[in-house]
C-alpha cells in the first residue's frame, strides 16, 4: 500500500514524525483524492526514520472505524504501517511534557500530546496538517505541513 520505499530510512539519522491525518488520507477513498495522492507520493518518498505514537494508532483506528472501514481491514493497514515506522508508547513523562506544551503554544491536549511524543523521540521535524506550519516547538521540532 504505502510507504513501500522505506527501505533505506535505517541508514539515516534524520527522524521525523507522522501525524495521524497524513496517514488516513492515504487510506481513506473518495474523501480527498487529490489529498489522498499526496499522502500517499510524501510517504512512499520519506527516506528517513519515521516515528509514531500509540496515540496515532488509536486515531487511525477511531477515523477509519467512522467511516465505516471494515474492522479487519483497518488492523491490516495498522500492521503495514507499523512494519515501516517506529512506535513510541505515550508514556506518563510525555503526557506531563504535553501539559507544559498545551499551556505553553496554547494547543489542543491531543495536540500537545503528539507534540510532546515527537520531541521524546528526537525528532527534528513533525509532518501534520493541522499545526501552524514552520513553527519551531521547543527550538527542537519544526511543524512542516506536507500538503503546502
Amino acid at each position: 500500500m504505502i510507504l513501500s520505499s522505506l527501505t533505506g530510512r535505517k541508514e539515516m539519522n534524520d527522524r521525523v514524525f507522522v501525524d495521524t491525518n497524513i496517514w488516513v488520507y492515504a487510506k481513506i477513498n473518495g474523501k480527498d483524492d487529490i489529498k489522498r495522492k499526496m499522502a500517499i507520493d510524501f510517504l512512499s518518498k520519506l527516506k528517513v526514520q519515521v516515528y509514531i505514537s500509540t496515540q496515532i494508532i488509536n486515531e487511525f483506528f477511531n477515523v477509519l472505524a467512522k467511516n465505516k472501514i471494515d474492522n479487519d481491514k483497518i488492523i491490516e493497514s495498522i500492521y503495514q504501517i507499523l512494519n515501516n515506522v517506529i512506535l513510541s508508547e505515550v508514556t506518563f513523562s510525555i503526557i506531563e511534557r504535553s501539559w507544559k506544551l498545551r499551556e505553553k503554544y496554547h494547543y489542543s491536549v491531543y495536540d500537545s500530546l503528539i507534540l510532546a511524543s515527537a520531541i521524546e523521540s528526537d525528532c527534528t521535524i513533525l509532518y501534520s496538517e493541522d499545526l501552524h506550519h514552520n513553527q519551531l516547538v521547543e527550538n527542537k521540532l519544526r511543524i512542516i505541513n506536507p500538503f503546502k
